[in-house]
C-alpha cells in the first residue's frame, strides 16, 4: 500500500480503493466469512483504475513521478545492474562533489565507466547531495572519469537525474558554465560508446553536462526540459501556479521527446512508476544498456564520432512555411 506521506494527488482514488479492499479482507478474516469473490472483483476494479490513470498522465503528473522521493537513484541502479563497482572521487583540483558520482563498474563481463547525478533519500541526505545539483567540481570530476574511460577504451554510461546545475554564486565563481561547456566539447570527441539515460528529472544544462551520447534513453515517467515548469511559468506568466500549462507546452515527457527526435528509446516502467518495482525497473535498464553496448561496440571510432555529431546536428531543424 502506498505511503500516505508521499502519495501523489492522482493516486488517491487507487489508494482509497486499496484501503477498502484491505478493510474488507480484515473483516472477513475476523468474522471467518468468505469474501473472496467480492475481494477479487474489487482488486480487478483497482487494477483497471490504476491502468486508466497511469495511461493518461499529463506532463506535470509525470514530473511528479520523476521527482518521487522513493524513485531509484543512480547508486540504486549501480547496485542493481553491476557485478562490480568502484566509486572514484575527486576532480584533481581539490573538489569532490557528492551530487555527481562516478566510477569503474562491470556489467556482466564488460568493464564500463558509470557517471550519474545523485539525489538524497531524505532532507539530510539531500542537503549533503545538494538535491542532485552538481557544482563545477562535479562536472570536472565527470570529465576526468570520461578521459579515463577514453584512455582505456571503456564504454561510458551516464544516468541523468537533476533539476539543474547548482546556480549559486560560488558555482558561478568557480566557472559553472565553462565546466559544462567543456564537457559538451569533450563528449563529442570521445572515442568510446556513450549511452545516456534520463532516470528521473533531466534539467537544463545540468543534465546536458553528462548528456551527450550515441544513444539517448529516457524512462517512461522521466522528464527532460530546458527549464522546470515552475520556472518557465514564472518567466512567461509571472505565476508559478501555471506550471502545469508550462509543462504541456515545454514537451518534457518521453513520448514527446521521442517524437521530436531528441531521445532514441523509452524504457518501460512498472505500472505506477519505477519506485513501485525498482528491481524490475533496473532489469529493464540493464537490458537496454547491454543491447545497445553490443550494437555500438561494433562501430569504428570514425563512424561512432560521425554518427554522434550528426545525431545532435539534426536536433532543432525546422521548416518555415
Amino acid at each position: 500500500m502506498a505511503d500516505r506521506q508521499i502519495l501523489l494527488d492522482f493516486e488517491k482514488p487507487i489508494v482509497e480503493l486499496e484501503n477498502r479492499i484491505a478493510q474488507i479482507r480484515e473483516l472477513a478474516h475476523q468474522n471467518d466469512v468468505d469474501m473472496g469473490e467480492q475481494i477479487t472483483m474489487l482488486e480487478q476494479r483497482a487494477e483497471l483504475l490504476r491502468r486508466e490513470i497511469f495511461s493518461g498522465l499529463g506532463a506535470m503528473q509525470r514530473m511528479q513521478i520523476a521527482r518521487h522521493p522513493r524513485r531509484p537513484s543512480t547508486l540504486d541502479y549501480v547496485q542493481a545492474i553491476t557485478d562490480e563497482w568502484l566509486e572514484l572521487h575527486g576532480d584533481r583540483r581539490g573538489n569532490d562533489d557528492p551530487a555527481l558520482v562516478g566510477g569503474l563498474a562491470r556489467i556482466g563481463d564488460r568493464p564500463v565507466v558509470i557517471l550519474g547525478h545523485q539525489k538524497g533519500r531524505d532532507t539530510k541526505d539531500n542537503m549533503t547531495r545538494n538535491f542532485g545539483m552538481a557544482s563545477p567540481g562535479g562536472y570536472r570530476k565527470a570529465s576526468r572519469l570520461m578521459d579515463h574511460a577514453d584512455r582505456f577504451n571503456l564504454p561510458i554510461i551516464t544516468l541523468i537525474d537533476t533539476p539543474g546545475a547548482y546556480p549559486g554564486v560560488s558555482a558561478e565563481e568557480q566557472g559553472q558554465g565553462e565546466a559544462i561547456a567543456a564537457n559538451l566539447r569533450q563528449m563529442f570527441g570521445l572515442r568510446v560508446p556513450i549511452i545516456c539515460t534520463v532516470i528521473g528529472e533531466g534539467g537544463s544544462g545540468g543534465a546536458l553536462g553528462i548528456g551527450i551520447g550515441d544513444h539517448i534513453m529516457m524512462f517512461e515517467n522521466s522528464v527532460y526540459t530546458v527549464a522546470t515548469p515552475e520556472a518557465c511559468a514564472a518567466i512567461l506568466w509571472r505565476d508559478a501556479s501555471k506550471a502545469g500549462k508550462a509543462a504541456e507546452a515545454l514537451k518534457i515527457t518521453a513520448p514527446d521527446l521521442k517524437r521530436l527526435g531528441i531521445v532514441d528509446y523509452i524504457i518501460e516502467e512498472p505500472l505506477g512508476g519505477a519506485h513501485r518495482q525498482p528491481l524490475k525497473t533496473a532489469e529493464n535498464l540493464k537490458a537496454a544498456i547491454v543491447s545497445n553496448l553490443d550494437r555500438l561496440s561494433k562501430l569504428s571510432v570514425t563512424d561512432l564520432q560521425e554518427l554522434r555529431y550528426q545525431k545532435f546536428r539534426k536536433m532543432g531543424v525546422f521548416l518555415e512555411s
